[in-house]
């Protein structure tokens, strides 16, 4: 992949700006854990306690296999072979294929640059990951996976926002744009990429939350950059025509759902998703705020809603958005937006608008 990226570095030069200035504004779009009562380090400590009470401990004591599977994706943070499984067997397989031998250089050269960093809010933020609490509970988890040395997975820099979520959402999201026929399997693969990284014990929940609503606002501001368009319609092209030649079918028929060989198909994929929307945090007893969608977020459901207008898709994530009141969405208007967008939610509801 480093010859890949090194050698569409010039095609992809042109985003530079766009990205920068898409990264000004991410402390303030999280600004309200700045704001948050939190308790001291052991009432932390002891909330997280009590949601792993609450939901079972296996949820942060996992089985083998899915402790295995984040250990993997906590590696995979420079690649996007962790989006494979989300394409479903056949365009999966498709996918690693013109990944490996780089016919999809432009769409991974893109993706990645896309990403923006969470380095700034971290600093702003400063807050001590959950392991690094004094009286900590959390059980590093061994890896087995991928150095494969059983020294304990760890983490260093600040816990708030979840960089590996914020990129995990970058990625999907993007590649949900130029592969609208995966779109929900692709935004559900990034809720269990943060959810791996609860599996480790190197984040809490907001920090999930926080690097998702980044990552959506991020993706949607450089969606509505004319020049970064040119760039990732490009990429789109080249990608989908690899894919196409690799399927020897149209795409169409290779993204079909392939039952239980397809996992990200399953209707359970709904309700995990929204579950990783508010891990099920208190919800505050607040005036409800009316939905404001930001001008141009409604760019994130034109690849898998193009026959809608812009007018549609923005009226879908109003009546899709979860509850007010949940952590981290009274940063503002626009952060109440992100923390309360339903992505998964507002495309299956697009299915009776469209019939």
């Amino acid at each position: 992949e480093v010859l890949m990226v090194n050698r569409n570095r010039a095609w992809i030069a042109p985003l530079t700006a766009a990205a920068t200035a898409a990264a000004a504004d991410d402390k303030a779009v999280v600004a309200a854990f700045g704001a948050l009562h939190l308790p001291g380090e052991q009432g932390v400590l002891r909330l997280l306690e009590n949601l792993q009470q609450h939901y079972g401990e296996e949820r942060y004591r996992p089985c083998s296999l899915l402790r295995q599977k984040a250990l993997i994706d906590a590696e995979n943070t420079r690649y996007l072979y962790a989006l494979a499984e989300a394409l479903g067997p056949k365009l999966g397989k498709a996918f690693l294929d013109v990944y490996q031998k780089g016919e999809m250089g432009k769409a991974a050269a893109l993706i990645k640059a896309t990403n923006v960093s969470t380095s700034a809010a971290k600093n702003a933020f400063n807050y001590p990951r959950p392991f690094k609490q004094s009286g900590n509970n959390i059980h590093l988890v061994p890896d087995t996976a991928v150095v494969a040395d059983n020294a304990r997975y760890t983490a260093s820099g600040g816990s708030f926002p979840s960089g590996h979520t914020n990129g995990g959402y970058n990625d999907a999201l993007l590649l949900a744009q130029m592969l609208p026929e995966r779109f929900v399997p692709l935004i559900d693969r990034a809720a269990t990429y943060g959810y791996s990284r609860l599996v480790l014990g190197v984040h809490y929940p907001l920090d999930v939350i926080g690097g998702r609503m980044m990552a959506e606002r991020n993706v949607a501001y450089i969606l509505n950059d004319p020049e970064y368009r040119v760039l990732f319609n490009d990429a789109k092209t080249q990608l989908r025509a690899a894919l196409e030649k690799a399927c020897g079918t149209t795409l169409a028929e290779c993204a079909k759902p392939q039952g239980k060989n397809d996992p990200y198909t399953d209707p359970a994929m709904k309700s995990f998703y929204r579950y990783t929307m508010t891990y099920n945090l208190p919800v505050a007893e607040v005036i409800a705020q009316p939905i404001t969608v930001p001008e141009g977020a409604e760019a994130l459901l034109e690849g898998p809603l193009p026959r809608l207008s812009a007018a549609q898709r923005r009226a879908l994530m109003v009546k899709t958005a979860i509850a007010d009141g949940y952590p981290l969405s009274s940063g503002g208007v626009d952060a109440n937006f992100w923390q309360r967008l339903n992505l998964h939610d507002a495309v299956e509801a697009a299915k009776t608008v469209t019939k």
